[in-house]
């Protein structure tokens, strides 16, 4: 080939993935879920040794919470908190913890939900039930930052556990 031809190619091709990417954006933008979600507030990490993982993230050179006890959540919470975003730790509190029934099926620990924000979550909950979305409640509690929070089943959120949580 040469050079003007393989050019000629290459813009094809831009032009080509661009025009895709436009209908895409065209087709999300679209979408009334758009203008609800907000930022990846952060991953949660369900951990068998909170203190160890807290650990791995100081070596990180990551900042580092104290461990926190959320009782009404049955966890203990730890946030890494990123430039951009937040990990949370979580290790189970009281024999009733959905981390220890987490834990029991994934000894080792791994990725436990993400959490995005919303705007309000009322309108949140509203709307994603009206997508045939399930939430885990029927109204929103008040999660570890102090704000409410609502999570998505997850097998309405292609097998992941979302939790909604307002700005």
């Amino acid at each position: 080939h040469s050079l003007p031809s393989a050019m000629a190619q290459l813009c094809r091709i831009f032009s080509s993935s661009r025009s895709v990417a436009t209908s895409i954006t065209r087709g999300m933008a679209s979408s009334p879920l758009v203008d609800m979600l907000g930022k990846l507030n952060h991953v949660a990490i369900a951990t068998p040794d909170i203190e160890k993982a807290s650990q791995f993230y100081r070596n990180l050179g990551g900042n580092v919470s104290e461990k926190v006890a959320q009782p009404e959540h049955g966890v203990y919470t730890v946030f890494v908190t990123l430039p951009n975003s937040k990990i949370e730790l979580l290790y189970p509190l009281g024999e009733k913890s959905p981390i220890q029934a987490f834990l029991n099926k994934n000894k080792d620990g791994g990725m436990h939900h993400i959490c995005i924000e919303v705007k309000d979550i009322n309108d949140a909950m509203s709307l994603v039930k009206s997508k045939g979305i399930r939430t885990l409640a029927e109204k929103a509690k008040i999660g570890a930052h102090g704000k409410p929070v609502v999570f998505l089943h997850p097998k309405d959120c292609g097998g992941v556990l979302i939790e909604l949580e307002q700005e």
